[in-house]
């Protein structure tokens, strides 16, 4: 069998390239909030932003001795 349901087989878009799509095609925009491409002050927006829509992120707890 040559055809495969949407989602089986054939190969896979890397992580990048998921969310290139989905800026170009659904005007969807996933950051993380330390990626390196992005300035300091971009980043600090990118935390505003998810904080704004989301609330704050949980701390991690330190590690219990």
């Amino acid at each position: 069998m040559k055809w495969h349901p949407s989602g089986f087989g054939g190969e896979r878009r890397g992580t990048d390239q998921v969310k290139r799509d989905g800026w170009q095609e659904q005007g969807v925009l996933v950051v993380a909030e330390d990626d390196q491409r992005l300035s300091w002050p971009e980043r600090e927006l990118v935390r505003q932003i998810g904080v704004k829509l989301y609330g704050p992120r949980p701390t991690k707890e330190p590690p219990h001795e």
